[in-house]
């Protein structure tokens, strides 16, 4: 018998995902952390693992019983394996569990046994039919409504005769959509299905209903929105653009005890009529209407004779894929910190901060009084809603049945606001027009990607973790089915914010998912000369550089590349690997000489005039800059995914650019790039970009251009986040602190003593502009890698190799940060007091990390108590830049050093 094991697998996840619905690959790729058994334990490594599935659920002892155990395999992988036991069918659930061999060949007990249910795995699976209130093409039909369009609502009822083992639902319904069952809502997502380009994937997601389903007869209802479907217009809009009316396909798949299975599907049996939503529009917001409710139409013994027959139609083209993204779900619940009155039947609800999401209102009145709800981030003069820096006219409005207390909230739309001003209705204090409702309560509801939370910083300076607060704020609102850009007037997916952000994002959440979402909608948005538009998916077209820019369209490269790096994720890279190339040899063919010179540039950048395209960088040297980092991600992908070839020519071509870029940009006198921007400096430093021999006069400019500036920032949307990368690779976070602390406009400092509760499109929170934008977010970055210290390692992706570097510059007496990586979980506190260092550090098992602990003498730094270099797992390194330098393998570990007064 081997000995027990130090290790302990857990965290057990298929697909990145914690037990999921609807899996479609035919090979799930599983995933699992370790844990010591000892917490004191170092140095611990798998050297070996065994994974167990079976389509039955088993206590963890009878594993080994099973038959499909597979062997063991010797190998210190647990990111990413393949399934590779029988062949999996639609609607299967398999269970699973692993054990794991550290490195003295001891072996752990079972893990707590995970799952995944298969959703359906090609298009011949789906026998339901796409259905809709009238035929295509026919007109408004059932759902008409004056002022507009009722969205339609479907029920049908049907027979279990049986008990039941499981019911699977798989559903699509375009744009949005509201499943009920019984009379109760399936599931917690909201704004469901994802967005993308219709005509060629369609999402639907999977849900387990068995908990739903009784002996006898049964009834399905759904409601349908129009989303980024169907825009129509009526109100405020970006764009105007329909994929067709509202539409659902539905299918349900129960299997009994008895073995046996049935499927209910949508069809022409299925019945619709008009619902009580009589105007929806993404943009401009909702009007619902009470009156129209019939009471238990989700419900068995319903009286639907009035209904119409559901019409079978095409669907909008593209296929039925699973979503994988984590869905959106209401978080939280604002309530309002101050209530007003600036006019006469007029009423403003400051809910604190700004977010996403709905109103929600609970009411009291006669039948038909109209409740209108007018959302906004500021207000005006005169105190009353102000939407000029959001996009206008928005409003949600209820009327009401008249039957006691009503509450109602938005379904398929949503807004970016603060503030709420209620018309023609009033409260106990500031009563109505005659006849109006009564507001009871108005709360808002934080409607936002339900991604896990995997990061946390903190740090002995408030201010600086209000920017922390302030960005994450904005994080969350843009953290939608795709990363918008703000989530009311626009609410697009602007690709640089992805790809400039992601690593900023990836610290504080769990996005891989969603990551590979937004690959594939890059994908599908890709044009025939392989241009990537600045938004994806693309519901609309924009001119000039605002659908061909460099710096967004190479988020198709850049991003799986983040994957790779954060998640250890090559699939990704073989997945895209096609849409990677083209995309650069389409900016190869917009090259002159090597230099790509289109596009927006530094987009927001602090110059004269009004913030818009790049006033301080020439727009070659941002375009050109992102073109080579394009270029040398291809060459490291061509090599991971087995194309030395093709590596070589990515080389080739990179440095051909290289030259190119430094023969145009670089002025040696003045050791500057271009004007002598930040951007135009730190970008080449950050990038690779910069002769060796010249990085250090180039950082030194750099460090001069911001103090010229007063430490201020200048560098916009692209420039910022390579000024952030240039300076703390430069080792220079004081630079950092004193950029990110700074009082004086414009800034983050200058934002929260203005008001801000979430980060603003620009710089100085002008607001013309929005007040919900997380795309200079970038010091995120900083926050984690260094204040804190915690980074990933050049060895290996994923967080295999990891370097601690903390960096308590500034007033800093302290920070800590942690971080759930793909290996397990990272910690990193420092401290300084009385010319002390302390540094606590925790490593996960299978992982090692280089730490360099500031110390005034290599000799006088303690770990544990005793000599660094006479303590278990500490091995020495080397000397360098005033930091002795250690390698070490998993286990927490305290380090003492000197490091002089503060």
């Amino acid at each position: 018998m081997a000995a027990a094991g130090r290790l302990r697998p857990t965290g057990l996840r298929c697909e990145y995902r914690v037990d999921p619905l609807g899996v479609e690959a035919a090979r799930p790729r599983l995933s699992w952390v370790l844990e010591p058994a000892d917490p004191s334990a170092r140095g611990l490594r798998q050297t070996a693992f065994q994974l167990a599935w079976s389509t039955n659920r088993l206590a963890p002892d009878a594993w080994e019983k099973e038959r499909a155990v597979s062997s063991i395999r010797n190998s210190d992988q647990m990111a990413q394996v393949l399934y590779e036991g029988p062949p999996l069918q639609d609607n299967q659930t398999c269970w699973w569990a692993v054990r794991v061999w550290d490195q003295d060949g001891a072996v752990s007990d079972w893990s707590p046994t995970a799952s995944w249910t298969m959703g359906l795995l090609s298009s011949n699976s789906w026998k339901a039919r796409w259905i809709a209130a009238t035929p295509d093409g026919a007109g408004p039909g059932i759902g008409a409504a004056p002022g507009g369009e009722a969205l339609p609502i479907f029920r049908r009822e049907f027979t279990i005769d049986k008990p039941i083992r499981q019911a699977l639902l798989h559903v699509c319904g375009l744009g949005f959509y509201e499943v009920h069952c019984n009379g109760q809502t399936v599931g917690d997502q909201v704004l469901d299905p994802g967005w993308t380009q219709y005509r060629k994937r369609c999402l639907y997601a999977t849900h387990d209903v068995t908990r739903f389903l009784r002996r006898g007869v049964n009834a399905l209802g759904v409601m349908l929105g129009n989303g980024m479907y169907n825009v129509t217009g009526g109100r405020y809009v970006k764009f105007k653009g329909s994929f067709g009316q509202p539409k659902l396909i539905l299918q349900l798949h129960v299997q009994f005890d008895d073995g046996s299975t049935a499927t209910i599907l949508s069809d022409g049996a299925w019945r619709v009529t008009r619902g009580p939503i009589l105007f929806s529009c993404i943009y401009g917001g909702e009007d619902y209407d009470a009156r129209h409710e019939q009471a238990g139409w989700d419900e068995t013994g319903f009286d639907d004779r009035t209904w119409a027959a559901a019409q079978e139609v095409a669907g909008p083209g593209g296929r039925l894929a699973a979503q994988s993204a984590p869905p959106i779900k209401v978080a939280k619940v604002l309530r309002p910190a101050r209530v007003t009155a600036p006019a006469q039947g007029v009423v403003v609800y400051d809910l604190g901060r700004n977010f996403s999401g709905w109103p929600q209102v609970t009411v009291t009145g006669p039948p038909g009084a109209v409740v209108k709800l007018i959302p906004g981030e500021l207000l005006d003069a005169n105190g009353r809603v102000s939407q000029r820096s959001s996009g206008g006219p928005t409003s949600f409005s209820y009327t009401l049945r008249g039957k006691g207390r009503e509450t109602w909230h938005p379904r398929f739309s949503y807004y970016g606001f603060r503030y709420v001003e209620v018309q023609g209705a009033g409260d106990a204090l500031r009563p109505g027009p005659a006849g109006s409702a009564i507001i009871e309560e108005l709360t808002g509801l934080f409607v936002h990607s339900s991604a896990r939370v995997v990061g946390k910083f903190w740090c002995s300076d408030p201010m600086l973790n209000e920017v922390h607060a302030l960005i994450n704020a904005a994080i969350l609102s843009n953290l939608q089915s795709v990363l918008t850009d703000c989530p009311h007037r626009e609410k697009l997916g602007w690709l640089e914010v992805s790809q400039l952000l992601g690593p900023a994002i990836m610290y504080n959440y769990d996005v891989q998912p969603l990551y590979a979402k937004i690959s594939d909608d890059m994908a599908e948005s890709q044009l025939e000369n392989g241009l990537v538009p600045d938004i994806a998916p693309e519901y609309t077209v924009f001119g000039g550089g605002f659908r061909d820019s460099p710096e967004w369209g190479s988020a198709v490269v850049i991003n799986p590349w983040h994957l790779y790096q954060r998640y250890g994720d090559r699939q990704i890279l073989r997945d895209h690997y096609n849409e990677m190339r083209r995309y650069a040899e389409y900016l190869g063919t917009r090259a002159e000489q090597d230099i790509v010179s289109h596009g927006l540039g530094d987009w927001y950048d602090v110059g004269p005039g009004a913030p818009g395209e790049s006033k301080l960088t020439s727009r070659g040297l941002t375009a050109t800059a992102i073109y080579y980092q394009d270029l040398d991600i291809l060459r490291r992908v061509a090599l991971e995914i087995g194309k030395p070839d093709e590596a070589d020519h990515w080389k080739a071509l990179a440095e051909r650019v290289r030259r190119a870029f430094n023969a145009r940009f670089y002025q040696a006198a003045r050791h500057q790039y271009d004007r002598g921007s930040q951007t135009a400096n730190a970008m080449p430093l950050a990038l690779g970009l910069v002769d060796p021999g010249e990085r250090p006069a180039v950082l030194e400019n750099l460090v001069a251009s911001v103090r010229a500036q007063g430490n201020h920032v200048t560098a916009g949307d692209v420039g910022y986040r390579f000024l952030v990368r240039a300076l703390l690779e430069g080792n220079r976070s004081d630079v950092l602190f004193e950029l990110a602390t700074n009082p004086n406009p414009p800034g983050y400092v200058d934002q929260l003593n203005k008001g801000a509760t979430t980060l603003t499109e620009a710089w100085d929170a002008d607001p013309a502009s929005s007040q919900n934008h997380c795309m200079l977010g970038h010091i995120e970055e900083w926050f984690y890698e260094g204040i804190a210290g915690m980074r990933p390692g050049p060895d290996l992706p994923g967080f295999r190799s990891i370097v601690i570097r903390p960096e308590l510059v500034g007033n800093l007496t302290s920070a800590a940060a942690s971080f759930e990586s793909m290996s397990g979980r990272i910690e990193s506190q420092g401290k300084v007091a009385d010319g002390r260092l302390t540094l606590d550090v925790t490593i996960p098992p299978n992982t090692a990390a280089t730490i360099h602990v500031p110390a005034l003498e290599p000799g006088e730094v303690a770990e544990s108590g005793q000599p660094a270099q006479q303590s278990p797992g500490v091995n020495f390194l080397r000397r360098e830049a005033g930091r002795t330098v250690y390698k070490v393998g998993s286990g927490t570990y305290r380090f003492e050093s000197a490091v002089g007064r503060r």
